[in-house]
């Protein structure tokens, strides 16, 4: 959430923030009366305890039962107002960052750059579910036998290449000297470290994914309420509360965390998109990334995980083409979103299969995560999240860019020390 001063102090900015992102209005006035409610009991309740105290110290018996009766009413009023100051200012989203675009569709996101040409192929190229059947590789029949609509087995050499993504993006995100030089390369001057591998739980309380500010929409959640527990969509949403109520120290940042999980969505917006295959399902594996960093190294943290996206798709030779959100297309604690689409040849276009957030302090306020500096200070962690590789939407687009005639599919040349072999199929 953004800090409740800045609010009231910067009205006009956040309205905007509001109206170009298009969430929910939210009346700032009401916010400010409350703040100023809760900031006259807290001040009552203050100066009635040193009087309490006084009391006692004077032992005035009639004087104390009195105040003690005056703090019970200001404390019984005190709860209800806080939460009604934090419901309103929980709907506030994070400010856009100067560079976002404002937009009202995803027509209007900004392709900053591109990478590779889609290929030509001297054949009619398949999609990859028809390549997933004839190679025994992507099962959806007993998929949706089994589980339903949206699920599927992936089987056979399939599995060991999302595998072999694993192994080769832990390589690279371990590398101190890779991701030296893939800053390098950026011209990003921050502190270079290994990011630490998490396998992290995939399920979480529900307060502590609200407080990720993830919870909502809540239709899109596999929700547990006998157990107040919610299914994790994403890896992130777990990493993000690993240093919840924590003060971390200046001298220990940046901290990086790649983790692997599997992720659960219900879909719940996405009825008759993308039905056939393994781009939209309920279930998918993702590799994630979360860091948090110093504010003012925040901007810059985001640009050298972008570079390290890129560097993961290049060397898998894959054409795609790096994207600036326009506010429509941002969540709401997202300050600034940058998407890596990818080339799919049979539907001839590119398609998400990254995404890069900066959260600013958004999330870190509600999580109360903090960083004590050099000089002593204490304040609100930056914190950026990003996908290294959405398994499916991975797996898929190489299907589908190194297919070839005989029905056969190459291994992209980085993995094949993994995979310990060129093709699926026939060659």
């Amino acid at each position: 959430m953004l800090d409740i001063k800045f609010i009231i102090d910067n009205r006009s900015i956040v309205e905007k923030a509001i109206k170009d992102k298009l969430t929910e209005p939210v009346d700032i006035g009401l916010i400010e009366k409350l703040y100023l409610q809760r900031k006259e009991l807290r001040q009552k309740l203050d100066t009635l305890n040193a009087e309490k105290k006084k009391a006692a110290q004077e032992r005035n018996i009639s004087e104390g039962q009195r105040i003690k009766q005056e703090i019970s009413g200001l404390t019984e009023q005190l709860p209800s107002v806080e939460k009604e100051l934090v419901t309103l200012v929980s709907k506030i989203p994070n400010l856009p960052s100067a560079d976002t675009p404002v937009g009202t569709s995803e027509s209007d996101n900004r392709v900053l750059r591109t990478w590779g040409k889609p290929r030509k192929f001297d054949f009619e190229p398949k999609p990859h579910w028809d390549l997933g059947t004839d190679l025994d590789l992507i099962d959806i029949q007993h998929g949706a036998e089994v589980s339903g609509a949206r699920f599927a087995y992936l089987k056979g050499d399939l599995v060991r290449m999302q595998f072999a993504l694993l192994h080769f993006a832990f390589d690279v995100l371990g590398d101190v000297d890779v991701l030296s030089r893939v800053a390098k390369a950026a011209r990003i001057d921050i502190p270079i470290t290994p990011f630490v591998p998490v396998l992290p739980p995939v399920f979480m309380r529900t307060a502590v994914m609200n407080r990720m500010a993830r919870l909502h929409p809540m239709d899109d959640r596999y929700v547990f309420e006998k157990d107040d527990l919610v299914l994790v969509g994403s890896a992130e949403h777990t990493l993000g509360p690993l240093h919840m109520d924590e003060i971390l120290e200046e001298k220990d940042m940046p901290k990086r965390y790649v983790g692997y999980s599997t992720a659960f969505r219900r879909e719940a917006g996405a009825a008759g998109k993308d039905t056939r295959g393994i781009l939209r399902t309920h279930q998918f594996d993702k590799i994630e990334i979360e860091t948090f960093t110093i504010p003012e190294r925040s901007f810059q943290e985001q640009d050298f995980i972008i570079a390290v996206q890129e560097y993961l798709m290049q060397k898998l030779e894959l054409p795609h083409q790096v994207v600036l959100k326009c506010t429509m297309d941002q969540g709401t604690p997202n300050s600034r979103g940058i998407d890596i689409e990818t080339w799919i040849p049979t539907q001839d276009k590119y398609r998400e299969t990254h995404s890069a957030d900066l959260m600013t302090s958004y999330q870190s306020r509600r999580l109360n995560t903090r960083v004590r500096r050099s000089d002593g200070t204490i304040e609100h962690v930056h914190m950026n999240d990003a996908t290294v590789f959405a398994m499916g939407r991975m797996l898929l687009a190489i299907l589908e860019n190194y297919q070839q005639k005989s029905g056969a599919v190459a291994v992209p040349k980085v993995l094949v020390p993994y995979m310990g072999k060129e093709h699926i199929g026939d060659a």
